[in-house]
């Protein structure tokens, strides 16, 4: 068997690594594919800002001149500075069930990673923790959301083969609004008091527009918040306006809650909107002619909300501002009717977090990994 690895190098060939997941998991009904447009903006050095702080060699795997898999390598400079390490990520990884080939794609990865001075490889990564990131072990017959990929149960086994070791898990819930029971009184009662004994406020904008003139504030405590977690990278103003500009549009006024205090000081947020993963279905990856209608329609269709992210200024930690987020978001979701609830990913070890969806029914159904070996 001869197997072909060529580097990315035209925009011919960028179509082809972005397009072979719709090849590979064609039919497959889990399977949520991303925008076509957005996927090459991702790795568009004009586009995407995370090229002035990163560098990045995407791989194709040739067989009988067939595309049988991917893999994006990434040296991402301000991560290997924070947590002082000498990483190579890999992400967008992708391969037909053969481990030759997908020895073949680590390999490539490998080769540069060490010419770099790299010492280990670690991932499925992106850029930095607002994109897609983890290997699915778990939950392959459930939707994924639009901010993560599907993966084949078989992956796994390839990653395991090639000898990548567990790092480290993400783990997603799914829940229901308590329609038959209502928001126990007890709670509804906590969440006054805490209103009224830190004088908290919570932003109510009339637009989108209003929310978005916060957005650079949120993104600040976003990585305020997130610092010390496992994975995050600090962002640059270049690439805090271009994931404001990627999520805003999707947003739903009434799913976003920012807390303010008494010197009107954003002390906390919680992002939220309804699924897209049935409308990105629809859409097929592409936007235009018809997707974008789809995705119009599933912005109004109120059956799944899936939460983006949320955070708490330091200070204000243990001082019941994720409680306040969370019961109100469920107050907007119970009114505009919707049936269940994505958590989206979480660490496996974030009992705090975790410990907040406790009234609402959670069930653990996805499992995410991220694996790390030596060069």
């Amino acid at each position: 068997m001869t197997i072909e690895i060529s580097e990315v190098l035209t925009n011919k060939q960028l179509k082809e690594f972005v397009k072979f997941p719709l090849e590979l998991f064609k039919n497959n009904q889990y399977y949520v594919p991303q925008l076509l447009r957005d996927e090459i903006e991702t790795f568009k050095p004009t586009k995407n800002p995370a090229f002035e702080v990163c560098e990045v060699k995407l791989f194709l795997a040739h067989y009988n001149k067939d595309i049988v898999g991917r893999i994006a390598a990434i040296l991402n400079k301000p991560a290997n500075k924070k947590y002082n390490t000498k990483h190579i990520r890999f992400g967008w990884f992708d391969t037909i069930n053969d481990f030759d080939i997908a020895s073949a794609l680590f390999q490539k990865a490998e080769d540069w990673g060490r010419n770099l001075g790299m010492k280990e490889i670690t991932g499925p990564h992106g850029f930095c923790d607002l994109d897609p990131q983890g290997l699915l072990i778990e939950g392959f017959d459930k939707l994924p959301t639009i901010a993560s990929y599907y993966h084949y149960p078989y992956y796994q086994k390839l990653l395991e083969q090639y000898g990548f070791e567990k790092e480290i898990d993400f783990v997603e819930y799914s829940s229901t609004p308590p329609y038959d029971t209502g928001i126990p009184d007890n709670l509804l009662k906590m969440n006054d008091w805490i209103k009224k004994r830190y004088n908290y406020r919570i932003a109510e904008y009339d637009s989108i527009r209003e929310y978005k003139k916060h957005a650079k504030e949120l993104f600040s405590l976003l990585e305020d918040t997130f610092i010390e977690n496992y994975g995050t990278v600090p962002l640059t103003e270049k690439q805090v306006h271009y994931y404001i500009n990627k999520y805003i549009s999707f947003i739903n006024k009434e799913l976003v809650k920012f807390v303010f205090n008494e010197n009107n000081e954003m002390v906390g947020f919680l992002v939220s909107m309804p699924s897209l993963s049935k409308a990105f279905q629809k859409a097929k990856g592409r936007l235009f002619p018809f997707g974008i209608f789809h995705i119009l329609k599933g912005l109004k269709t109120y059956e799944t909300i899936d939460f983006l992210f949320a955070g708490v200024k330091k200070e204000y930690r243990g001082k019941g501002v994720d409680t306040v987020m969370v019961l109100e978001i469920v107050k907007s979701a119970m009114k505009l009717g919707f049936k269940y609830a994505e958590s989206n990913q979480e660490l496996e070890n974030n009992t705090k977090v975790q410990r907040e969806w406790k009234f609402f029914n959670p069930v653990l159904h996805k499992r995410r990994r991220i694996y790390i070996k030596k060069l």
